[in-house]
């Protein structure tokens, strides 16, 4: 019995290593194929039409707003990574759309099936969910081009356009709520401080993805007094 155990364990790592392999090398694959794409879309494009794009103008426009992008990428990457895994985190920042839909994709799944950060089934379900959601993103875009002349008037109504702008906050909110509640003493400091900077620098409300960093700092410093303070007074009930 134990024997048998022990070899069903091997074979799960064994492959466990194997799928992380080969996600690790499908994801490099298709994100080279990606950046291949992106970056030579324009000089084919410009190649097709006799007008190569203009590299000096591009380097000027990429120097204006690309370092800032390149810093909140980052912070995207070390933040959204632990929370997705390999095969997770290489769709995710492949098809795009993290904030809006990917990661509210992965966090209900991951809270549907009960799984938890850094483990294997986290990663598989992340997975999973980003595929699925990848895939239902293009159908519904596909729908809204078939459907855009028809509902046009609708998708322009002044009536209806609060709605829309407020459709990521509301989502966002009814998520992060799920959270607050299992730990609010951990949770409202970083809300108050984020929400008293916002609405002291109104401006910090385009640079969302750069405010990620600090909040998050704030919370991981405040879990770790928090966990310190707890193994301190256990610590103090055993002695």
């Amino acid at each position: 019995m134990v024997q048998k155990k022990t070899e069903m364990t091997v074979d799960r790592n064994e492959f466990l290593e194997r799928y992380n392999r080969n996600t690790h090398r499908i994801g490099r694959i298709t994100t080279c194929m990606v950046l291949l794409m992106l970056i030579g879309a324009p000089f084919l494009i410009g190649a097709y039409l006799g007008s190569e794009p203009d590299l000096g103008a591009a380097g000027r426009a990429f120097l204006s707003v690309g370092l800032v992008w390149t810093v909140s990428s980052v912070v995207e990457f070390l933040v959204y990574t632990p929370m997705l895994g390999a095969g997770g985190g290489y769709l995710a920042f492949i098809t795009g759309n993290l904030i809006n839909m990917k990661i509210p994709c992965a966090m209900n799944a991951r809270d549907i099936v009960g799984t938890k950060a850094g483990t294997t089934e986290n990663e598989i379900i992340s997975t999973l969910s980003i595929a699925t959601s990848s895939l239902v993103t293009i159908l519904v875009l596909a729908a809204g081009v078939l459907l855009l002349q028809p509902l046009q008037p609708v998708l322009q109504s002044e009536t209806l356009a609060p709605a829309f702008d407020n459709v990521v906050p509301a989502l966002f909110g009814a998520m992060a709520y799920q959270y607050f509640r299992k730990l609010p003493k951990l949770s409202w400091i970083p809300l108050l401080l984020m929400s008293m900077l916002f609405v002291l620098v109104p401006s910090l409300v385009s640079q969302t993805s750069m405010m990620i960093l600090p909040s998050g700092a704030v919370t991981i410093l405040l879990a770790y007094l928090a966990w310190r303070k707890k193994t301190q007074n256990r610590a103090q009930e055993q002695v």
